[in-house]
């Protein structure tokens, strides 16, 4: 345990990040396998509201540096890949 005052801030801090960037990637998680089963069951319409809203949680998590943009892009093209040749 810590016994100066910022490095005891310090722990707090990362506590309460890690907590927020631990909630961000389940939202993200549950999104993806709501995704997957959509796909799965043939449900064109409900993928396609689930690829929209896998897109904005991605991105936001980009953006709060939760997760890199570079992946976040990554998982974005091959879910759009995915949803194009389950439509096609």
């Amino acid at each position: 345990m810590a016994n100066i005052k910022s490095a005891k801030k310090r722990i707090r801090v990362i506590d309460k990040k890690t907590a927020t960037n631990r909630r961000i990637k389940g939202h993200i998680k549950t999104t993806l396998r709501a995704f997957d089963e959509a796909i799965e069951a043939g449900d064109i319409e409900e993928a396609k509201k689930q690829l929209t809203l896998a897109e904005k949680k991605l991105m936001q998590a980009a953006a709060k540096h939760t997760i890199h943009k570079n992946a976040a892009s990554r998982k974005v093209s091959r879910l759009t890949k995915r949803f194009n040749q389950a439509n096609a």
